[in-house]
């Protein structure tokens, strides 16, 4: 692979992860499975955001699930809406790894 291919396809992987899903969920889920919940690029695959999480945060993933969101209805009034679909990944970290969002934040 060339330098060129090879920058196109980090930069690539820099978009996929857009942030991670903070709630009662994700933190509940963070600590009974050591998985850390992120929302994703909507064509993301599982390898891809794979290579992601390991490129920026510097971890070593053990598997992705990744969960398509459907978007709520909503009314304006009369009209009807729809709020956007989203991508959902949880990401599960090998033993002894851990993202901790708050020391990143702080290091910024």
């Amino acid at each position: 692979m060339s330098a060129a291919a090879n920058i196109q396809q980090q930069a690539r992987l820099m978009q996929l992860v857009l942030a991670p899903v903070i709630s009662e969920k994700s933190t509940f889920v963070a600590d009974k499975n050591n998985q850390v919940v992120f929302r994703v690029a909507p064509d993301a695959t599982k390898p891809e955001i794979k290579a992601a999480i390991e490129l920026m945060f510097k971890v070593q993933v053990d598997s992705v699930q990744v969960v398509n969101v459907r978007g709520k209805g909503k009314r304006f009034g009369q009209s009807v809406g729809r709020r956007r679909h989203w991508k959902k990944a949880y990401v599960c970290l090998k033993e002894g790894q851990e993202i901790n969002f708050a020391e990143q934040a702080e290091a910024k």
